[in-house]
Formats: structure tokens, C-alpha cells, sequence
């Protein structure tokens, strides 16, 4: 006979962002969550649908929140939900790109497994997002370090992984999946090189992921050219350690884009 299952604390005011949203009864959801001091939970939010319900405008993506729950199930019970306030809601391809982060944090963590810090980053993500002061790709790119590096999937970036020996600045490097960084020789094809990046753009990440606040370091080192050249390096790194081919959140900001006329159309003349 299996042992009844451990009675479990109830949990009150826990900082949390909802995650994602799915649909359980006429009247009630099942909420994915990303807590800060139990990680990514489930929840059964019972009769939030029904127009009535003091927490149907409060759960909301990407907006602070302190959460309550208990329960001995697997899906813990929703008791009490309070939005924190600060920022408002972001739009357009920045709202899209906080779901991609929210995606991420569904794909590349375990449930029940806390990741304080990277909490933090991720609550510093969605704000930059929302107050829309930084680029959107750099606010992308430093949180993606941050979570495979969190997850224990990013390697060292000072060292190429094959010899242990450290990176030259001048030399380019690429970062594949199953050898971390590796050197891009003068015989190697030019395919290699085009997603290759100098040695001394790798050590400036990993400065900046050692830093006391990673976030803001990775910011400043993520703007401009050196953050696009990152895009395929760490999309094929999310990819491989994911398992899944195409990101939803990243297709649906491609379909989006591709629907959008490539010149607005011409005001209309003045009667």
C-alpha cells in the first residue's frame, strides 16, 4: 500500500508571476506559476472565470503578484491573489517577447525547484520590457543567459571547452550545443564563421554574467551588433537543451511581423 502523500505547508503572499493559463472547468483554471521561493507551480484557480470573481482581473501575465495556496494534491488549491502594482502591462512585439520568456522558464525549469535569483532577473526582464527604456532583443538575450545558466546548461564562456585553454580576443569562436565554445579555424567553412563571435566578445559575457547584478551587465554588453550575432548561437543552445524545434511565442512574433504592411498606408486626404 503506497504512503499517504506528505501533508504540505500552505503558502501565503509569495511573490509569483503567472506563466501561462489553461482552461479546467466552465468556471475555474489551471494556472502555471513561477514563484520565487518554491520555483514553478501548479495551481487550480476554482471559479475565477465567473464574472464575479475578485481574482479574474488580477491574474493577469507578466504583472507582480504575492499568491496564496495549499492543498496535499499535486495541483495545489489558489487562496488569495494581490496585485503588486509598478508597471503596466507591455505591448506589441514587447509583449510577445515577455510570453517567449515565459516559455522559456516552462520548457527549461522543473516544477518545484526554486530559482530565487533568477526570479529576480526575470522580474527585472518584464519591467524593462514594460517601461520600454531598453532594446527589447538585449532584454531577450540577457535573460536567455541567465536561464541556461541557471539551468546548468550555458558552459564557461572564458574557455574554449575542448583544450580548457583560455579564449584570445582576437580569435572567433562558436558555441555549439553538445562542446561549448569552440575555435573557428582559417580551414573551417564560412557557414561556421558567420555565427562565430571574437574571443573578446565571449570573455565581456561571461565579465558580465560574474557581475553582482548580471542583468544590468548584460544589458550594457547585449545592445547593438554583438546581441544580434548572439541570436542563432544561443536559439540553437535553447533548441537542443529544450527539445523542441520552434518556439510557439517566437513563430507567433514572426507570423505577427509578416502580417504587418511593409509601408503604412497613405493618409487620407483632408475634405
Amino acid at each position: 500500500m503506497a504512503s499517504p502523500r506528505p501533508k504540505l505547508p500552505r503558502v501565503h503572499e509569495e511573490p509569483a508571476y503567472v506563466l501561462h493559463r489553461y482552461d479546467w472547468s466552465e468556471s475555474s483554471l489551471i494556472l502555471e506559476v513561477f514563484s520565487r521561493r518554491h520555483g514553478r507551480v501548479a495551481l487550480v484557480a476554482k471559479g475565477v472565470k465567473r464574472p464575479t470573481s475578485q481574482y479574474r482581473p488580477v491574474l493577469l501575465p507578466l504583472q507582480p503578484m504575492r499568491l496564496g495556496w495549499g492543498g496535499d494534491a499535486e495541483v495545489s488549491t489558489l487562496s488569495s491573489a494581490q496585485w503588486q502594482g509598478g508597471h503596466v502591462m507591455p505591448s506589441g512585439d514587447k509583449l510577445l517577447a515577455g510570453y517567449y520568456l515565459n516559455e522559456l522558464l516552462l520548457k527549461l525549469l522543473a516544477r518545484d525547484d526554486a530559482h530565487p535569483k533568477l526570479f529576480d532577473h526575470y522580474a527585472d526582464a518584464v519591467l524593462a520590457l514594460a517601461e520600454g527604456q531598453e532594446a527589447q532583443a538585449a532584454v531577450v538575450r540577457a535573460f536567455e543567459l541567465l536561464i541556461l545558466r541557471e539551468a546548468g546548461l550555458l558552459p564557461a564562456l572564458d574557455l574554449e571547452c575542448a583544450s580548457l585553454a583560455q579564449l584570445l580576443p582576437d580569435a572567433h569562436y562558436r558555441l555549439e550545443p553538445e562542446a561549448g565554445l569552440r575555435l573557428v579555424e582559417a580551414a573551417d567553412s564560412p557557414a561556421l564563421l558567420h555565427h562565430a563571435l571574437a574571443g573578446d566578445s565571449w570573455l565581456l559575457l561571461q565579465l558580465a554574467l560574474d557581475d553582482p547584478h548580471p542583468f544590468a551587465a548584460l544589458l550594457r554588453v547585449c545592445h547593438g551588433a554583438r546581441g544580434n550575432a548572439l541570436r542563432q548561437p544561443l536559439r540553437q543552445l535553447l533548441h537542443y537543451h529544450s527539445g523542441v524545434r520552434v518556439f510557439q511565442t517566437r513563430q507567433l512574433m514572426l507570423d505577427v511581423r509578416r502580417l504587418r504592411p511593409l509601408h503604412p498606408p497613405e493618409p487620407l486626404p483632408t475634405p
